[in-house]
């Protein structure tokens, strides 16, 4: 009898190791990342159209709104209309929405770059949507939702970082524009009153170690 108890328990052990390596890509975090103040760094990817895009293509920008976000992500849909909605307001001001999948299509196979080029194209997305295939970009700023903004200005120092608003299931009934409320302040001058947010989503899926 206490052999067999020993047992059962050995089991539930085994079992309990197995679950937690399968889930092991949930809880993996970038090690380095930017904060707000710190000076972001540029990038290289392709867009959905095959060319390759950085901030610095961007002549006469003031600033820059940094999306982390994919296909397959439940926020990330729900967002999707609102991230262009924010890109047809802004660019034209200065502030482009630039939108990068950092998602290892080996986990979401949705989010590989073909299907990247089908979803921009049936949705007509009036921003870039590039591919970080090598998760260099989304580990150097720390990002680890999607979608996860970064709001820069021209000097690509970080004003703020954190969720698009308050509401992901509603957008009729959001109250509080964080990425909207720091671009305007930006644009007139004025000092951004919430910096930070906990960005809302899923986890980022990253590639084994």
């Amino acid at each position: 009898m206490k052999k067999n108890i020993l047992l059962f328990f050995g089991l539930v052990a085994v079992v309990a190791m197995l679950f937690a390596s399968d889930n092991k890509e949930e809880i993996v975090k970038p090690k380095v990342g930017f904060n707000v103040g710190d000076k972001a760094t540029d990038f290289k990817l392709k867009n959905v159209d095959g060319r390759t895009i950085s901030m610095a293509d961007y002549k006469d920008a003031k600033g820059y709104i940094v999306v982390f976000t994919c296909n397959t992500c439940p926020f990330s849909k729900m967002y999707e209309k609102r991230i262009d909605q924010l890109n047809q307001k802004y660019e034209s001001s200065g502030y482009p929405v630039i939108a990068i999948n950092s998602n290892d299509v080996t986990k979401q196979p949705g989010d590989s770059f073909d299907e990247m080029v089908k979803r921009s194209n049936d949705k007509g997305y009036s921003f870039p949507y590039l591919y970080d295939e090598s998760q260099a970009v989304a580990t150097a700023y720390g990002a680890t939702r999607t979608p996860h903004v970064y709001v820069l200005n021209k000097k690509l120092e970080v004003a703020y970082i954190g969720a698009i608003d308050d509401n992901h299931k509603d957008a009729g009934a959001v109250t509080k524009r964080y990425v909207e409320d720091a671009v305007d302040s930006m644009l007139d001058g004025k000092a951004i009153k919430t910096t930070s947010t906990k960005a809302i989503g899923c986890t980022i899926k990253w590639k084994d170690a």
